[in-house]
């Protein structure tokens, strides 16, 4: 398959979460082209974290996307200049207290390579315990918890954890597992 020419780019709104970008593009089968919105997003990392007992803490928090209250392992936008796993340790502290030194990163997906241009990274924190208190941003209103590995099958099975990149990160978890 050959790659797309990129005819020329234009710089669009900044959204606080994203900058718009249009980029037109010219289709190599047929010479088409098409303009394209791509959202310029720092990157994310998501955090599955067990306790010394194998309980996985989750998150629940309203989401303005859906206008309804999800469940969710860690997770949060990095910081400029931040790296992966500093953005991980900082997201675990910041909604759920909890800390640890046995961190295993897990890999990277493209959230919606369609439109966007970050990555989510991926972390295994293991041994976590409660350190301190919650420093939730003003934006933010996250409550959390300590569920079995069946209480989480059951949230997924039930449909409150949709989360697709929370899914994705249980899943290279449960993998580990069998």
């Amino acid at each position: 398959m050959k790659k797309w020419k990129k005819l020329r780019s234009e710089k669009g709104e900044n959204l606080r979460i994203a900058n718009v970008r249009f980029d037109t593009w010219e289709n190599p089968r047929n010479g088409v082209e098409l303009k394209a919105t791509v959202l310029e997003m720092t990157d994310w990392v998501n955090i599955v974290a067990l306790t010394p007992e194998g309980k996985i803490l989750v998150v629940k928090q309203f989401r303005l996307g859906i206008e309804s209250v999800t469940t969710e392992t860690p997770a949060g936008v990095m910081e400029v200049g931040e790296k992966p796993q500093v953005a991980a340790i900082r997201e675990l502290v910041e909604e759920t207290g909890y800390t640890t030194d046995d961190w295993t990163y897990l890999g990277w997906v493209e959230p919606n390579p369609a439109f966007q241009d970050n990555r989510c990274h991926q972390f295994l924190a293991e041994n976590v315990i409660r350190t301190q208190d919650v420093n939730q941003d003003d934006g933010e209103d996250v409550e959390f918890c300590e569920m079995t590995l069946e209480e989480v099958k059951e949230e997924i099975k039930a449909g409150r954890m949709r989360n697709s990149l929370a899914l994705l990160t249980l899943s290279r978890i449960f993998e580990i597992w069998k």
